[in-house]
């Protein structure tokens, strides 16, 4: 049998030893590398707060456009989302039965203005009517003749009879000529009323061509040629898009804050990342009871025809006082599955701190909650950091 030398067996042992050796030096760690991470303290300093809200945009006008005569229609120059200006022409009536109507109001009134003597723009004067002016005549004319036989009767020279006579001629002729002014003055109430008829029959004959009330945009129309109206029948909506309304609803805490003047600035799902600005131009007076919020509108500019009625708006209106925050640098907040973390630099390493976001100013965040001002937060390298990580700063 063969035995080891004990040159051999020492051989062995220092090949076993340095296997041992080799194996517990695999099984230590290696040294942790520090991590830069930029450290930048937190500040304090007074802000704007938003008042952060939601509505949607109404037109600024919208009107239901009525026939106001019955008729045929002849002609249609508008179409659905045509953009017309004010009293432009929406609906063609035939206008023939109207100017037959003003045909005749007219010739009505001159046949009056002729029997008084009156042009259509002269004032009515009584006394020159011309049949007033042939009873002052006839007046005139007894109240000589009475004079004289009243000479004559004080001289005897003409009867009783005969005076007595020629005072009831002069009265006779007094009356004529008060029945005459009474009969021009009710012919003039005429005129005025024939008048009257040739002004609603002009108005009737131009509301033949019906017109927009407003610029803006035609929003329906109902009617198309060959289509009989009657007064008072809907033919057109008109609606107003510049400018727009923005309706908003504003919780009841903030109240106080919102008064009419101050800016709103929006944004809607369909122009993603583009920003709008209105003025708020009314402030309900009471809240609403069932919400327990204000209802507020602003005055929104469309020039360019962008903004839509009925778009969702996601607003914030600024409010007046600027109030303390704690800020720190975007870049020093992760997010994930909607939980925000800092790393505070706490000596060598960082430790993990749950925090609450508020407000974006520019670079930097509003932290509400988990940290204070002066505390020292990690801006570099934040994903690869862990609570408990070495650093270097």
């Amino acid at each position: 049998m063969f035995r080891p030398t004990a040159s051999l067996a020492t051989l062995l042992a220092l090949v076993a030893a340095g296997c041992n050796a080799a194996g517990k030096a695999a099984d230590r760690p290696a040294a942790q590398t520090a991590v830069a991470v930029s450290p930048v303290a937190a500040i304090e300093q007074p802000i704007s707060r938003f008042i952060r809200t939601t509505g949607s945009l109404t037109a600024e006008d919208q009107a239901g456009v009525s026939a106001e005569v019955a008729g045929r229609v002849i002609g249609t120059p508008v179409e659905r989302g045509t953009e017309v200006g004010a009293n432009a022409e929406l609906v063609i009536i035939s206008p023939t039965e109207t100017e037959a109507q003003l045909r005749e109001a007219e010739a009505n009134a001159a046949q009056i203005e002729a029997r008084l003597g009156l042009a259509p723009t002269s004032t009515f004067n009584v006394d020159t009517v011309p049949e007033v002016q042939n009873a002052k005549a006839s007046l005139n004319l007894a109240e000589s003749e009475f004079a004289r036989i009243q000479s004559l009767l004080e001289q005897r020279v003409v009867s009783q009879s005969e005076f007595d006579q020629r005072k009831a001629q002069l009265e006779a002729a007094r009356q004529q000529f008060d029945a005459a002014k009474n009969a021009a003055s009710q012919q003039y109430q005429s005129l005025l009323a024939a008048r009257a008829r040739v002004t609603l029959a002009r108005k009737a004959l131009a509301d033949t061509s019906v017109r927009s009330p407003f610029a803006g945009v035609v929003a329906e129309r109902t009617v198309s040629v060959g289509d009989y109206v009657t007064k008072g029948m809907r033919i057109a909506t008109v609606v107003r898009v510049n400018p727009l309304r923005v309706r908003l609803t504003i919780p009841e805490q903030f109240v106080s804050a919102v008064v009419p003047g101050e800016k709103v600035a929006f944004e809607v799902d369909a122009y993603s990342g583009r920003e709008f600005e209105g003025t708020i131009r009314y402030v309900s007076p009471a809240l609403e009871a069932n919400q327990r919020a204000l209802t507020v509108e602003a005055s929104v500019p469309n020039a360019d025809g962008a903004l839509k009625p009925g778009l969702f708006a996601t607003a914030r209106i600024e409010q007046p006082k600027k109030t303390p925050a704690v800020l720190v640098p975007a870049a020093a907040v992760q997010t994930s599955a909607g939980t925000s973390r800092v790393y505070l630099v706490s000596g060598d390493h960082v430790e993990e701190r749950i925090v609450t976001t508020g407000q974006m100013l520019d670079h930097l965040v509003e932290i509400t909650n988990g940290i204070k001002a002066g505390d020292k937060v990690a801006t570099a390298n934040v994903a690869t950091l862990a609570d408990g990580t070495k650093i270097s700063q």
